[in-house]
């Protein structure tokens, strides 16, 4: 904001910090008209921040919870991903960032602990970025922020609360489109993104070093697999490239992500590995995923894929 005087930064409650506090003293640094609160209605967030990215603003807009995005999912499918089409080129909302929570805490319930980045996949003109980490958060919101296309930034709730790193005060970017190696191996592709990259290490630990809970259930022929770990970071557009290549040397796949299996991100990156690695697969791809069915507050922690899901993924499709 200090290098753009037209961004604004505006949702509901943002003035004071928002929820999570990520917008604490934007508004005495900078000012109320450039950090103001809106009315509850996230289809009128959206589409003011339309407005003010079709005259030529840095619109950052917040909804409060991803849960809650649905209301503006016209504004934001048929309005900014279809703008520069709909024009010919002569306009374009690539000003228009938005930024909103998602994904589970452990008690959020039906409200407050969905996943809601596979119901963009077909909006063409829209990208979806989902950092991991502090450091990921601040190189890919700029990079958002600075890019010709509207983008949906969505910021894992983990991120508020538990993730702690030392963030560079520079200002710098991350790519977006590219997914990051995390660990190099030759057995096994593990690709996920967000809070669930937390569950799949510590899941990647579980088997190279069982606990004595799960010793006896873990073959020690495993426990020297070399896993590699992919965080795909943009989730549209997904690095088909850096995926496909890990698959084509691993010979197999298992695709970890918090939002239900039907017609999830992991259906479709399965139905692009599959045609493009089909030949060099040693075993079906694997998904690990929520339920089928609405966040349940008091058994939330059965809903979400775990360490222990992932770990046991993994094994079957090592011993397929």
């Amino acid at each position: 904001m200090s290098k753009d005087d037209t961004a604004v930064v505006f949702g509901e409650d943002v003035a004071f910090g928002g929820v999570f506090r990520c917008t604490m003293g934007l508004a005495e640094e900078f000012g109320k008209e450039r950090v103001f609160n809106t009315p509850l209605t996230e289809q009128g967030i959206a589409g003011f921040g339309i407005g003010l990215a079709l005259m030529g603003h840095t619109a950052i807009a917040e909804i409060q919870f991803a849960d809650y995005i649905y209301p503006a999912f016209d504004q934001l499918v048929n309005e900014a991903a279809k703008i520069r089409y709909r024009s010919g080129g002569q306009y374009n909302v690539g000003g228009l960032t938005i930024r909103t929570p998602t994904m589970s805490v452990g008690h959020g319930g039906l409200y407050h602990s969905q996943s809601p980045e596979g119901f963009f996949m077909a909006a063409s003109g829209l990208k979806i970025v989902i950092p991991r980490s502090p450091i990921q958060a601040k190189g890919l919101l700029l990079s958002s922020i600075r890019d010709p296309n509207p983008v949906i930034f969505m910021e894992p709730k983990i991120l508020y609360r538990s993730a702690v790193e030392q963030v560079p005060i520079d200002d710098f970017e991350l790519p977006l489109g590219e997914a990051e190696v995390l660990t190099t191996g030759s057995d096994l592709t593990l690709l996920t993104w967000g809070t669930p990259v937390y569950h799949c290490e510590a899941a990647l630990h579980m088997l190279a070093s069982p606990p004595s809970s799960l010793e006896s259930l873990i073959p020690p022929s495993l426990r020297s697999a070399k896993i590699e770990l992919i965080d795909l970071r943009s989730v549209l557009p997904w690095d088909v490239e850096t995926v496909t290549q890990s698959v084509k040397r691993t010979g197999r796949l298992v695709i970890v992500h918090e939002a239900g299996l039907t017609a999830g991100v992991g259906a479709e990156i399965s139905a692009e590995v599959q045609k493009r690695c089909f030949l060099k697969l040693n075993a079906p791809v694997r998904r690990v995923t929520g339920w089928d069915i609405p966040v349940a507050l008091q058994y939330e922690k059965f809903h979400i894929p775990d360490s222990i899901r992932v770990l046991d993924a993994v094994m079957e499709t090592l011993t397929y």
